[in-house]
């Protein structure tokens, strides 16, 4: 298995970089909360942060035009470990993150007093969650059928529900049909972590195939698979009818709020959490006010 993650490994020691010169590199004085909230968001073209406008509507819609009204002072990262590079660098920063991929160098905040966990992202307590989908062009050839196939089974799921995510129906126990060649998976920097486990735990059920996964974001592996470059996309967001593609939910995340470790804040209602993002609220003693 390779994964190409194109300028991602660029861009996160750019933004460690420039998250240590926002702070004054750490030293005492920087510690002293400005008060400032810098905001933190996926690029154009991310499913997670076309989900998560849209979840909590910041994405405004006039019919079939829409108006993506975050703040043009939000900092802008290219995936979800530069997201969190940044924020657990910067003191004053939040962001938002696919549930699977949180780890302990930031702090996540609990939406509406619900925390984000697979538990809660299940019985809809938590609100901010959207499907995982593989989608592919008219129809999976052999070898991509293989691969769902395994996606889908007990062992697959399994695979989903040990790394977090909230599984869908599980089919059958997988038998490969040991399909041979290549399998190009292009798009959501959320999903590739998952989808890292779930081809290394097929590849040991089939060897001879060859799956390459390309993380450069879920319109850009749309593109792909819709010109025939990929086999199949990633995305972390529902697909446009403009897409024709068809698509199979293989999880559900949670969106996850991250702050930085540091920062005291808790819990953050929906509503508080869409004005932050269009820039109606821009510093923390501000927020907790509301």
């Amino acid at each position: 298995m390779k994964i190409k993650r194109g300028i991602a490994g660029v861009l996160c020691l750019t933004a460690i970089a420039g998250s240590l010169l926002f702070t004054g590199g750490g030293s005492d004085e920087s510690a002293k909360s400005s008060g400032g909230i810098h905001l933190v968001s996926r690029e154009d073209g991310s499913g997670t942060r076309e989900a998560f406008s849209e979840i909590t509507k910041v994405l405004e819609k006039n019919g079939d035009e829409k108006n993506d009204r975050t703040s043009k002072d939000a900092i802008i990262q290219n995936s979800t470990e530069t997201v969190m590079s940044t924020v657990s660098t910067d003191k004053d920063a939040i962001g938002y993150i696919s549930l699977g991929s949180l780890n302990d160098s930031v702090k996540a905040l609990n939406i509406n007093g619900a925390k984000a966990d697979e538990e809660n992202v299940k019985n809809g307590q938590y609100k901010l969650s959207r499907p995982f989908l593989l989608a592919y062009k008219d129809k999976l050839n052999d070898k991509s059928q293989d691969f769902m196939d395994f996606v889908l089974s007990n062992e697959g799921q399994e695979i989903v529900k040990n790394n977090g995510y909230v599984s869908v129906d599980a089919k059958a126990k997988f038998t490969s049909k040991k399909p041979k060649g290549d399998l190009l998976i292009s798009g959501s920097t959320s999903i590739t972590p998952l989808m890292e486990k779930l081809v290394e735990a097929y590849e040991t059920k089939n060897p001879d195939l060859n799956i390459n996964i390309q993380s450069n974001g879920s319109s850009a592996g749309i593109t792909d698979a819709k010109n025939g470059a990929a086999d199949i996309a990633m995305s972390s967001r529902n697909l446009k009818d403009s897409e024709k593609l068809e698509s199979q939910a293989i999880a559900i995340d949670g969106i996850t709020v991250i702050v930085n470790k540091e920062n005291k804040l808790e819990n953050i209602t929906m509503e508080n959490l869409a004005e932050l993002y269009m820039g109606n609220i821009n510093d923390w003693t501000k927020l907790e006010e509301k």
